[in-house]
């Protein structure tokens, strides 16, 4: 298993990233600037996340060979490729005026399928040793499933809905009115959005479950 973890960490975004901008683009019917969003958002979110979470916070780390501290430098596009591939056929037609339950069905959707798909993923990755966490189930001998859903409805299940609302409420806008400066904020905007609310949620919970922030690395010794 830890074999193919090493093949789909090179061999995943090679292919899927340049499946999702064309995916994307095709679905889009040639509007660069929503295909640019859909493809550049999950990528930015599994740069800047993750970065943060390895090698600032050290929450978390990739025990993998090619490793920038203990963050691997393409984890961005091996996060966001899949996740734009695997989005891509929950938002069914593009809308140009979507109502809200259009909006809050997409989001809904695409945060359901990330959540299992990445709570199985990261619970394997935890399992085979691809990756290690360091929080309050794992302190407490939790196993990986345990410690995966301790933060995966968080960072994969609220980005999706996030995701999955914010790339509608990007259609109903730039098909309306087709701009790089808007494209560009609606981006800039959805980014920072499925940066900063999924970790204030998982630090809420955090503090409701377990009596502090989440974001310090646990110590076995601390358990009760």
């Amino acid at each position: 298993m830890r074999r193919l973890f090493s093949l789909y960490e090179v061999l995943g975004p090679a292919i899927l990233t340049p499946l999702a901008a064309y995916g994307w683009w095709r679905h889009y019917d040639g509007n660069g600037h929503l295909a640019a969003i859909a493809v550049a958002v999950p990528v930015m979110h599994a740069y800047v996340v993750p970065g943060i979470g390895t090698n600032v916070l050290k929450m978390w780390a990739f025990t993998t060979r090619l490793r920038l501290g203990r963050f691997r430098p393409h984890h961005g596009f091996v996060f966001g490729s899949a996740t734009a591939v695997l989005t891509l056929p929950c938002l069914g037609t593009p809308e140009a005026q979507p109502t809200l339950g259009t909006i809050l069905a997409s989001g809904l959707l695409v945060g359901t399928l990330l959540l299992a798909v990445n709570w199985i993923y990261d619970a394997l990755a935890l399992k085979h040793g691809v990756l290690e966490v360091y929080n309050q189930p794992w302190a407490d001998g939790a196993g990986p499933w345990a410690i995966a859903a301790d933060y995966v409805p968080w960072f994969f299940g609220l980005f999706g809905v996030l995701y999955g609302a914010g790339l509608r409420l990007a259609e109903s806008v730039l098909f309306a009115a087709p701009s790089g400066t808007t494209a560009l904020l609606l981006g800039a905007g959805l980014a920072a959005a499925v940066m900063v609310v999924p970790a204030l949620g998982y630090v809420a919970a955090s503090w409701l479950r377990h009596g502090h922030s989440g974001c310090r690395p646990c110590r076995v010794e601390d358990a009760p």
